[in-house]
């Protein structure tokens, strides 16, 4: 159990910059999730903590005592790599066992015995135990790996897209039973992923990361519902957010916006906090971001729709996913399965303009949205439901 602690960390690989000058405040016990794009220097952020690479700059904090001259083996940690890092040569018995049999953390061949037996119950594989690795699928192998982390204690786990080689089943049977190994180990976890659905799920909070900097901090709803930018809206969600180009008049009765290069104004629903921040911005280009789920469609006109043609129709599991064009805008839709749908045909949409994030146009920053208050309210309730 840990409180971890990043100050003002910079780790460069010779004129690549991997990290730039980032801050981290990691509470005790807490599931803290790493989440941006490839190589955006997630795992170099976990290899900093665990000690297997030093920074140039800055320090690391474990419960406020400065680690960066303690060696990787008195850390304290326990990390699932990405490519596994089994042993060849040793079963998954012993793979397990390894951390137990290690001089520092030695204990005796029945609680090693004991504990292993628990941990492969529990991720599924007692048949594997007297396997070696090279007779293991990539998703096994994985599975290990979590293993012989979790039949230690540590101070702080540490994972590096556990579950990403495994299928799709277990991939989400592990997401619920990560998070209540958490709860019950009481460990502080520190996980990666670029996939944003176990970043939604797993995490009480979220770092996004991207070139080597700290994005945005916060919980899920926080980050899903009020992303700080752009890159931030587009990566939490699938289909991706809609990112929409238009003009702000002031109005008598508060605000309009018009769709660039589409006949159609939208007035927008009267929320005075949202207005007087864009009163204080004083805005005219504006990007409005809207969810897949709040573009409603018709495929016979309706009133307030406007035309558009079909780009393109996926079915993705419980739902699909229509592109519609208009001057060259592309609008994505969530519709239901089954619908018989085709190329350039003609479909009618209307945007649910009371659920827009607003962007300034050329920094691509948050501006504000609807509801915001309430949301922020939501989440700080469930903040502090968690923590009790």
């Amino acid at each position: 159990m840990a409180r971890i602690q990043l100050e003002n960390v910079t780790k460069k690989f010779g004129k690549v910059t991997a990290l730039d000058n980032i801050s981290l405040d990691i509470k005790d016990k807490e599931f803290f999730v790493l989440f941006g794009p490839a190589g955006a220097g997630k795992t170099t952020i976990l290899n900093c903590i665990a000690g297997i690479q030093l920074p140039e700059e800055g320090v690391i904090k474990f419960d406020g005592e400065i680690t960066n001259l303690v060696d990787a083996a008195h850390r304290d940690t326990a990390m699932v790599f990405e490519n596994y890092a089994l042993y060849p040569q040793m079963t998954v018995y012993d793979n397990m066992a390894s951390p137990l049999r290690s001089k520092l953390y030695k204990r005796d061949e029945e609680y090693i015995k004991n504990k292993v037996h628990e941990v492969a119950s529990m991720m599924k594989m007692e048949n594997l135990l007297g396997r070696l690795p090279s007779q293991l699928s990539n998703g096994q192998k994985q599975r290990v790996a979590m293993g012989r982390a979790l039949v230690r204690t540590p101070r702080v786990y540490l994972m590096d897209e556990p579950l990403a080689h495994l299928d799709a089943k277990l991939r989400n049977a592990m997401r619920t039973e990560l998070k209540d190994i958490q709860a019950n180990f009481g460990t502080t976890s520190i996980y990666v992923t670029h996939d944003f659905m176990e970043a939604m799920s797993l995490g009480d909070r979220i770092a996004i990361v991207n070139e080597g900097k700290i994005v945005q901090v916060g919980t899920s709803d926080d980050i899903y519902y009020m992303p700080c930018n752009e890159f931030v809206a587009q990566l939490m969600g699938d289909p991706e957010i809609n990112i929409i180009k238009g003009k702000l008049n002031k109005t008598s009765n508060g605000y309009s916006f018009t769709l660039n290069g589409i006949d159609k104004k939208y007035e927008l629903p009267e929320d005075r906090d949202l207005f007087g921040v864009l009163d204080e911005k004083s805005l005219d280009d504006v990007e409005i971001g809207i969810r897949p789920q709040h573009i409603k469609y018709s495929f016979e006109p309706e009133d307030g729709f406007f035309k558009c043609t079909v780009y393109s129709y996926e079915s993705i599991g419980n739902k699909s996913v229509i592109i519609a064009e208009h001057c060259g805008f592309q609008f994505r839709m969530i519709a239901p399965n089954g619908l018989t749908v085709k190329i350039d045909q003609d479909v009618y949409i209307n945007i649910e303009i009371n659920h827009a994030i607003f962007f300034d146009s050329e920094t691509k920053e948050y501006v504000g949205r609807y509801n915001e208050a309430a949301i922020k309210a939501y989440s700080a309730a469930e903040t502090d439901r968690e923590d009790k």
